[in-house]
């Protein structure tokens, strides 16, 4: 799947991209590490967001959540 940072993405895409439960979704964006807009009452998110948290350069608690997620995933 090739990602395009000006696409919308829905909350089931990304959390299929990401590789991710629904929980730890709306938990990053609680958290503030992910942003998204609620359009019509559901999340929608830019491109640029999925492919900011999983660039390889992540500053900080972005970075640290990140590694947190891909040790309980792996």
């Amino acid at each position: 799947m090739t990602l395009d940072e000006n696409e919308v993405y829905t909350p089931q895409e990304t959390i299929s991209i990401l590789k991710i439960s629904d929980s730890t979704f709306r938990r990053l964006i609680r958290q503030g590490i992910f942003r998204a807009t609620k359009i019509g009452g559901q999340y929608r998110i830019l491109g640029r967001e999925i492919l900011r948290l999983l660039s390889p350069n992540l500053p900080g608690k972005v970075k640290r959540t990140y590694r947190k997620i891909v040790n309980k995933i792996g």
